[in-house]
């Protein structure tokens, strides 16, 4: 990239210190997330000895709240500042995020007190991070040239992963030796950092220029222009590899740590530790993928469509490897597999996300952020699902096997079933040809898969 530029580029649209801003509005949702949906749990599971599926319930909950996205994403398109649904969403989600954790922390004397905060706490969380994400993820594609658009979705996503990375290896440090204030007193300090970076990172840019290749508003009421959208076959397509690739992430992460406090006998520290190699892994896959899908464009190994598929065939095998590494014990390289898991999530993700903000103009004109957020609800649901189907089915496995070791190597080997299964999908998925005014200009090469949201 060229030295730092303007907020704006000289055609009108972000420039790249503009898309680096915005990337740090990732970089903060991100930190906050990831002591939610990660660190709470694992306390939950290991230190207060609760089931798995109560934070795989909760998480799953604030997954469902996100079914307002294509509504959010509506107003988006209709118009109105991005702006403060951003910063309203973050200030949300900082809240919800506090709640969390004294809920977490007040189940250890009073459980029935502290799950009922919980839902409340993690309701709020989902409403905040549907709000925030989806009004940044409109915005992007609003303000951001045709020929930089892959390249900022590889921004983004990048920027969200290095959050929960640093996020993971810093509060872990932190935690230890582990107490319940302790806990509130990390997110706290976490939930306020993040959101005031996210505020001096988006403050002024939209205020940059006027949305680049973007139509006139449109006044259509939102159940119409939902119509119109899933009208589409690439929509629907899309909606439904989004859907099944995402049901085969999420589970992952909310059993990581706990497996490793429970096979391993890690501390909360540790397991965090753990996340936070899972996550580098992630942030090198994606690297990886915008340096070989940029300087080989058109050519096979610079295709989004075959990283993807790549991606989801890698992290099925290394999912599966993982969990043998409870059968062998101390002697497998565990964190060298789960690092190389992080590198095989970060390519399929990278290449699915620079593909759907590329394709998110397909289609009727003026349905972007509708589009976004269909897609972003059908990855809500899968993670809602995912989170639930797969901590229900450690505590099942458990019960009938009566081996942590066994039931989770069920449980990976289930969730690297659905990554094959995502990967024939993602083989079967071709776009249109990319409108001329727009195809020059791509940085990240030709794209012929349709991929996944961000969180």
């Amino acid at each position: 990239m060229s030295r730092a530029a303007p907020v704006a580029g000289q055609s009108g649209g972000l420039g790249w210190g503009g898309i680096f801003r915005l990337g740090l509005v990732q970089t903060a949702l991100g930190a906050i997330v990831v002591l939610c949906t990660s660190t709470l749990n694992r306390v939950m599971v290991v230190e207060f000895a609760l089931p798995a599926s109560l934070p795989g319930a909760l998480v799953g909950l604030h997954y469902a709240i996100q079914m307002v996205r294509p509504r959010l994403g509506h107003g988006s398109d209709a118009g109105g500042r991005h702006t403060p649904f951003i910063l309203g969403g973050m200030a949300v989600l900082a809240i919800g995020s506090v709640a969390a954790a004294i809920a977490t922390a007040w189940m250890a004397t009073a459980p029935m007190a502290g799950i009922a905060l919980a839902v409340l706490a993690y309701t709020v969380i989902g409403v905040g991070v549907g709000a925030a994400g989806t009004a940044l993820l409109v915005m992007m594609s609003k303000q951001v040239v045709a020929r930089r658009r892959a390249a900022a979705a590889t921004i983004m996503w990048t920027m969200m992963i290095a959050g929960f990375a640093v996020t993971s290896g810093v509060a872990g440090k932190f935690l230890d030796p582990f107490t319940p204030l302790r806990l509130v007193e990390v997110m706290a300090v976490v939930a306020v950092t993040a959101f005031v970076l996210a505020a001096v990172a988006v403050w002024g840019v939209e205020r940059a220029g006027p949305a680049v290749d973007a139509p006139a508003r449109s006044a259509l009421p939102f159940r119409e222009a939902l119509g119109q959208v899933w009208a589409e076959p690439l929509a629907r397509r899309f909606t439904l590899f989004v859907f099944v690739s995402m049901l085969a992430y999420s589970g992952q992460e909310l059993i990581l740590e706990p497996f490793a406090g429970l096979v391993f006998g890690m501390t909360p520290g540790q397991s965090a530790g753990l996340s936070a190699v899972l996550h580098a892994g992630a942030v090198v896959g994606m690297l990886l993928v915008a340096v070989a899908a940029h300087g080989l464009a058109g050519r096979r190994f610079g295709s989004l469509r075959a990283w993807t598929v790549g991606g989801c065939v890698a992290s099925a095998v290394l999912l599966v490897a993982v969990a043998l590494s409870g059968v062998v014990g101390a002697a497998w390289p565990l964190r060298e597999t789960v690092w190389l898991l992080g590198v095989a999530n970060g390519a399929f993700a990278v290449a699915a996300i620079g593909s759907m903000m590329e394709l998110a103009g397909h289609g009727t004109p003026g349905r972007e952020g509708v589009r976004m957020g269909l897609w972003g609800a059908a990855q809500a649901v899968a993670f809602a699902l995912g989170g639930l189907v797969g901590t229900a089915g450690a505590d099942l496995a458990r019960h009938l096997l009566d081996s942590p070791v066994l039931a989770y190597l069920a449980v990976f080997a289930g969730e690297g079933a659905l990554f094959l299964f995502a990967a024939r999908l993602a083989g079967s998925l071709e776009a249109p040809a990319a409108p001329a005014s727009s195809a020059a200009g791509h940085v990240v090469g030709e794209t012929r898969l349709a991929g996944a949201p961000s969180r």
